[in-house]
């Protein structure tokens, strides 16, 4: 992680939505759909961002996602989308979702999943991205799959 340039990590996103009711169903949480949405969007930045020059991606595989607890209407959704692993072509992108209460401050994990996203040349061919930064990785948060 970049740790004095004033430069947001190249390998890493991070958004905040608020939850309002026409994101929920009826029970007054958050649509999975809806929260899945928010979760690819994160990561395709984090991909473009370390992708770089071209920075067309697409979305491969979404991929052992994982809901915690509900998210509710009046909730803060904080997403923080990491990649974790790079292939010739291919980067995986681990994103967290937190539920934060606005009046306290309090934050739980709620959902955590894993994307695949392809990078893509002008004719639409994949093509090669960068390798992972050592100080990019962390081993907590290194893909568990095989």
């Amino acid at each position: 992680m970049d740790t004095g340039s004033g430069k947001a990590p190249r390998s890493r996103a991070r958004m905040l939505e608020l939850v309002f009711p026409k994101d929920t169903n009826y029970h007054g949480t958050a649509f999975g759909g809806w929260v899945l949405s928010l979760m690819d969007k994160a990561a395709s930045v984090a991909a473009v961002r370390h992708a770089g020059t071209g920075g067309n991606v697409v979305t491969a595989r979404m991929d052992g996602v994982d809901f915690h607890v509900p998210i509710r209407v009046g909730d803060a959704v904080a997403l923080d989308a990491r990649v974790v692993r790079v292939g010739r072509t291919s980067m995986t992108i681990r994103v967290d979702v937190y539920r934060e209460n606005m009046a306290s401050g309090e934050q739980e994990l709620a959902t955590t999943g894993f994307f695949v996203f392809v990078a893509l040349d002008e004719q639409g061919r994949p093509r090669a991205v960068p390798a992972l930064a050592p100080e990019a990785l962390d081993a907590t948060e290194l893909d568990p799959r095989p």
